[in-house]
């Protein structure tokens, strides 16, 4: 149960970080943070479908790592759940275009690494 539980977490804060960020960029950049601009910036975000699903793909992801925490050591889970950083950046090069340089793969492979040596 614990692997199925990471798995959710991977997913479902691999889903809600890419599509947030695909909501965020094509609203443009934030640089305007009088208190009427945060008020307009959160009324469009509340509106936005990708930012929408996001957020609820980070909550379900929430509540599985709540539900990971209530039956496995947090020195496991949190480690576990790392591998969404190795998700995450692919996927962003792969559907976001970004351009991720070697130093930053080979700290994904770090990562990759790190997951793998808990999980024996």
């Amino acid at each position: 149960m614990k692997w199925v539980l990471v798995g959710m977490i991977v997913v479902s804060n691999t889903v809600g970080d890419i599509l947030c960020t695909y909501g965020m960029k094509r609203r443009g950049e934030v640089d305007d943070f009088r208190p009427t601009a945060l008020g307009r910036l959160f009324a469009e975000i509340s509106r936005d479908r990708y930012i929408i699903g996001g957020f609820v793909a980070l909550a379900a992801g929430f509540f599985a790592l709540m539900a990971l925490l209530s039956i496995a050591e947090l020195s496991f889970a949190i480690p576990a759940t790392a591998a969404s950083y190795v998700v995450e950046t692919m996927l962003a090069k792969a559907i976001l275009k970004e351009r991720v340089n070697w130093v930053r793969w080979a700290g994904v492979s770090l990562v990759a690494c790190g997951v793998a040596l808990i999980a024996f």
